[in-house]
């Protein structure tokens, strides 16, 4: 906020305000749809896939976006009302502690999605050895070992945000593990083709390998979605981090607001990509939402 400020005195361009009523109809949304899939994937068992715990990790994260952004937008009112102060240690801890919030839905997020693709590469290309490989177990300690090291990445994040030589990791992780998960897609796509020639003699093994492509295609859409609503928010930090006195990047800044809401409709978006491109979340919400006769 106090950039976003800032940029007004040294550029022509007009802040782009969000309206409050907006950003809260977003992220309930988000929240509520996200928690959806959660119940979901708790209530069949027959969701109970390495898969779709991964997917639940993801809407962990979506909710914590979407979380952050309407705990984050109550505590502006509350400045603006005059309850809290923008200076005093208390409101300090609670600025640190929804940084930390943000910095894990940001993390969270990414891991989760790097997680997504080693699945579906290994479903690809190991389909005879996938239940050997992921099993239940290893999936749980793949996901503890994610949140832990993400948590502990959020708090020292938000503790040490000025230090240079915790910033510029931070920025640099987001494309580095962007373009790895890109390169894990690219190398699935270009050798597809040629494992399904080689299970072609396979029992079912056009339809499985029709799935496989589907789950590969849901998980591309996934990351494209992912990088258009996250990367202008990290292109925000970027900016304000290394050229904040640059009238360009100040007009850039302008749409802070902008930006915000772009981070909470990747949690609407998701949970619609689930149950559109999933039969099985599709028949859980039926069974959820209309009786049986």
């Amino acid at each position: 906020e106090n950039v976003s400020d800032f940029s007004l005195n040294i550029t022509d361009c007009t802040q782009v305000v969000v309206p409050e009523e907006v950003f809260f109809t977003v992220a309930a949304a988000g929240i509520l749809e996200n928690l959806l899939i959660l119940i979901a994937v708790v209530r069949n068992k027959n969701l109970h896939l390495p898969m779709y715990f991964f997917i639940c990790s993801l809407a962990i994260s979506d909710m914590l976006g979407s979380l952050y952004k309407t705990l984050e937008n109550i505590f502006i009112i509350l400045c603006k009302m005059g309850y809290l102060t923008r200076h005093g240690d208390f409101e300090k801890k609670l600025d640190d502690a929804m940084d930390s919030m943000f910095i894990l839905s940001l993390l969270g997020s990414i891991f989760s999605l790097l997680a997504i693709a080693a699945d579906r590469y290994i479903t690809i290309f190991y389909a005879l050895r996938y239940h050997n490989i992921m099993t239940l177990r290893r999936a749980l300690v793949i996901l503890a070992v994610i949140w832990a090291f993400c948590a502990g990445s959020s708090i020292a994040i938000a503790l040490f945000s000025y230090e240079a030589a915790t910033v510029i990791p931070f920025t640099i992780l987001f494309p580095l593990m962007m373009f790895f998960i890109l390169c894990l897609y690219v190398h699935m796509f270009l050798l597809a083709r040629s494992h399904a020639k080689k299970i072609a003699s396979l029992p079912s093994s056009t339809i499985q390998h029709r799935t496989n492509t589907k789950g590969a295609i849901t998980l591309t859409i996934f990351l494209g979605v992912f990088l258009c609503c996250w990367a202008p928010f990290v292109l925000h930090i970027l900016l304000a981090r290394f050229c904040p006195h640059n009238p360009y990047c100040a007009c850039y800044m302008s749409i802070f607001h902008v930006n915000g809401t772009l981070i909470m409709c990747n949690a609407i978006i998701n949970p619609m990509i689930f149950a559109f491109r999933s039969p099985e979340l599709r028949s859980t919400f039926k069974k959820m939402f209309y009786c049986p006769r």
